[in-house]
């Protein structure tokens, strides 16, 4: 059994136009295979042509993380630059217009836009998602349960998606309300075990529902592939050190639960509603809002959960050797989010130019520019 807590960073980018930092319309496919033969395996397709996502080997150092997820965005912007476009990492693209861009001819791309419709062409949304192997692949399912209260924090922390449109939203993290449009999505069904959960996979298959456990896409997942619990909730980080902190956050959280069981034992259906309130509020305010703690029943701000929940975790960060990413949370609070930021910059240029086009445009610049700080 490995209590090493290995984890994998995947992070899904925008592939834009290297000057107006627009959605790029244009075929992808010399630019990626490019990227293939300088990175390997470390970068994959999404569905959409104007979209990639890239991950990590397992790792057990932050530090070897760190470095290589710097790696990544250093390389993916190079060979970007030699076929005329950039990147960056966010929820959502500021500038995307409803003419969506073209998908990615694949047979599960195209099961999948044949299936979706319309709701595939809108699929544009980039995600942040972390695996942490745990001991016990078996007891997947029970932590799936277990974590469920935690993961609106992750949204909150990991807010980039303010714009829909040309427009903004009025939510901090718009990606998980349109994400959530599609099947499979959201907080995951309360299964009472691996069982229950095995059979509800293999009556979507033998119905064709589905073709395997991987079109499953909830908040937080047993993977199909791995020996690994998946948090697939918060947005895709612009800043580098976010995602690190993330990760850091969520690996400690998982080694907490799996080692005290008596950690959401109870986690029932009202537990889940409260979850599910709390993942819109995170959603709605990011950190500039509350959670409704289960147990006492009142309103707390988020810098005040957070702060308990790291106390709670801190033998793990100690062992795991996190405490300077999980540091980087507290500065999350004081800075804001990517979410904060891109707010930030849209009211400064607006004010600054009085053109609503150049403000946006002001924001996709600082989008593609903080990815590969």
């Amino acid at each position: 059994m490995n209590e090493d807590y290995t984890f994998g960073i995947e992070e899904e980018y925008f592939i834009v136009d290297a000057v107006t930092q627009a959605v790029t319309r244009k075929s992808t496919t010399a630019f990626l295979i490019a990227l293939k033969k300088a990175i390997g395996p470390a970068v994959t397709r999404e569905m959409l042509q104007a979209q990639l996502e890239v991950m990590t080997k397992p790792r057990l150092a932050m530090a070897d993380a760190r470095n290589e997820l710097r790696a990544l965005r250093r390389t993916v912007g190079e060979v970007a630059a030699q076929h005329d476009l950039s990147f960056f990492a966010a929820g959502t693209h500021p500038i995307a217009t409803r003419r969506p861009p073209a998908s990615t001819s694949a047979a599960r791309y195209d099961a999948l836009m044949h299936d979706f419709q319309m709701l595939g062409e809108r699929n544009l949304l980039c995600g942040l998602h972390v695996h942490v192997e745990v001991p016990d692949p078996g007891a997947r399912v029970d932590l799936m349960r277990r974590l469920q209260p935690f993961i609106p924090m992750f949204i909150a922390l990991a807010t980039s998606s303010p714009f829909w449109s040309s427009r903004r939203t009025g939510l901090m993290g718009y990606r998980l309300a349109a994400y959530d449009e599609l099947p499979r999505t959201g907080l995951p069904p309360l299964f009472a075990d691996q069982k229950s959960f095995d059979a509800y996979v293999a009556a979507l298959v033998e119905a064709r529902a589905m073709p395997d456990a991987s079109y499953v896409w909830w908040a937080i997942r047993p993977s199909h592939k791995l020996p690994t619990l998946e948090l697939r909730a918060p947005d895709s980080c612009t800043r580098l050190e976010d995602a690190l902190a993330l990760a850091a956050l969520y690996r400690a959280l998982v080694r907490h639960v799996v080692r005290n069981r008596g950690v959401n034992a109870d986690f029932g259906p009202v537990d889940q509603a409260i979850a599910d309130e709390n993942k819109w509020r995170a959603q709605r305010y990011g950190i500039h809002g509350s959670f409704v703690d289960r147990v006492s029943r009142r309103a707390v701000p988020v810098a005040e959960a957070l702060d308990a929940l790291v106390a709670m975790l801190a033998d793990d960060i100690a062992a795991l050797g996190s405490v300077p990413e999980i540091a980087h949370l507290r500065k999350i609070l004081e800075i804001g989010t990517s979410a904060d930021m891109q707010i930030k910059v849209y009211a400064e240029a607006e004010a600054r130019t009085r053109n609503r086009a150049q403000a946006l445009r002001a924001v996709t610049g600082w989008l593609a520019e903080t990815t590969v700080q």
